[in-house]
């Protein structure tokens, strides 16, 4: 009975290990998913930090191991799920290279704020990979994601405030061949003109990196 025990054990010690080797599979689909998931709560914290819509308009939910904000409002989650979609789909093409977020004044429409997030289709070496798959903790995927959002959280610490009313735009940037809506337009980049800037950290599955970096109005 106890070397049938012991082999039990061996047994599920070997089950767990190949289950937790399978959650740390990466896959382009995966690693997509990742970053879209990543995009739509980096979305709603900016939205949510920089007072675009009244606090009211969220609802708490907690991911990363983190107090995330989420909009109650259908129109608001309808017109960034849309975007995420297109976005999932010109990832997995890899057409893809950047999302920005732009904070605009209603008053004279000049940009306030311009977060922009590069996307890199990352060089697969040999070192990241296993039977032919990339392979990273999940978990750290997930730290590196926290880190992100907490220096969104924290942006209202160096941020100027946004004391007049505003609107947000999403910009992506796609190459050429990508599939765009009819119902898209085409935008000028929306710079800031000598604009203060500072540098998000980043996060990488081994298949997709994103750097982060915010650029804002200063004014004395």
């Amino acid at each position: 009975h106890v070397l049938l025990g012991s082999s039990l054990v061996r047994a599920a010690l070997w089950l767990r290990a190949m289950s937790d080797a399978k959650k740390n599979v990466i896959t382009l689909r995966g690693s997509t998913d990742i970053v879209c998931e990543f995009f739509g709560y980096a979305v709603y914290s900016i939205l949510y930090q920089r007072g675009i819509y009244p606090s009211d308009a969220f609802v708490q939910r907690t991911e990363y191991g983190l107090p995330m904000m989420v909009a109650r409002d259908p129109a608001l989650q309808s017109y960034l799920s849309e975007v995420v979609e297109r976005l999932r789909g010109w990832l997995l093409a890899g057409q893809c290279k950047k999302l920005v977020v732009v904070i605009t004044s209603d008053d004279t429409g000049s940009t306030l704020e311009r977060w922009s997030f590069n996307i890199e289709q990352e060089e697969i070496d040999k070192e990241n990979l296993q039977d032919g798959v990339v392979v990273k903790d999940r978990k750290q995927i997930s730290k590196e994601i926290q880190s992100v959002i907490r220096q969104i959280t924290s942006s209202v610490t160096f941020l100027p405030l946004l004391d007049e009313p505003c609107h947000f735009d999403l910009l992506v940037y796609t190459d050429k061949h990508a599939d765009v809506p009819q119902s898209w337009e085409e935008s000028d980049p929306k710079y800031i003109v000598n604009a203060q800037e500072v540098r998000l950290r980043s996060f990488s599955t081994r298949v997709h990196k994103v750097d982060g970096m915010v650029a804002y109005q200063w004014t004395d």
